[in-house]
């Protein structure tokens, strides 16, 4: 394929620094390791950790709630919570067209397990980025993808 006569080919990857999709790509590969080494003497996932989470804080929180707490489509969501209900670690109860999410006691024994999971995560990137680096970035992040989905 050419390029027209007044473009000038890109003979460098600067561009790349320069473009939110893969700069952010990039730190999500990043931070999915971390997160990754942190949950593993959970043995789950950070995202089903953090489901988890969620339904011991709030006992019969319903899927939708679940789903968008967590930014995940309700097919998705679904999925999750049929694999922890496999491992007996929540149980669902359909109330109506409602369906409510609670923990089991298996669920609720892993949840300081989790919960330390959750904080030597932040402890590993704060070290490195520096807890108001950390902060910042979250609050910007959190604001952005909110912007951007709307």
């Amino acid at each position: 394929m050419t390029q027209p006569m007044n473009q000038k080919p890109e003979k460098d990857e600067a561009f790349l620094q320069d473009c939110l999709y893969f700069t952010t790509n990039r730190l999500s590969r990043a931070i999915t390791r971390m997160a990754d080494e942190a949950f593993a003497t959970t043995g789950l996932a950070p995202a089903y950790g953090y489901l988890i989470r969620l339904v011991i804080g709030s006992p019969g929180i319903t899927q939708k709630e679940l789903s968008e707490k967590l930014s995940i489509t309700p097919s998705t969501l679904t999925r999750f919570v049929d694999k922890l209900e496999n491992k007996q670690l929540v149980e669902r109860k359909v109330h109506g067209k409602t369906v409510m999410v609670y923990p089991t006691e298996k669920g609720i024994e892993l949840g300081p397990t989790l919960r330390q999971a959750s904080k030597r995560l932040k402890q590993n990137y704060e070290e490195i980025l520096g807890k108001e680096l950390s902060d910042q970035l979250t609050e910007y992040l959190t604001s952005s993808s909110k912007q951007l989905e709307k």
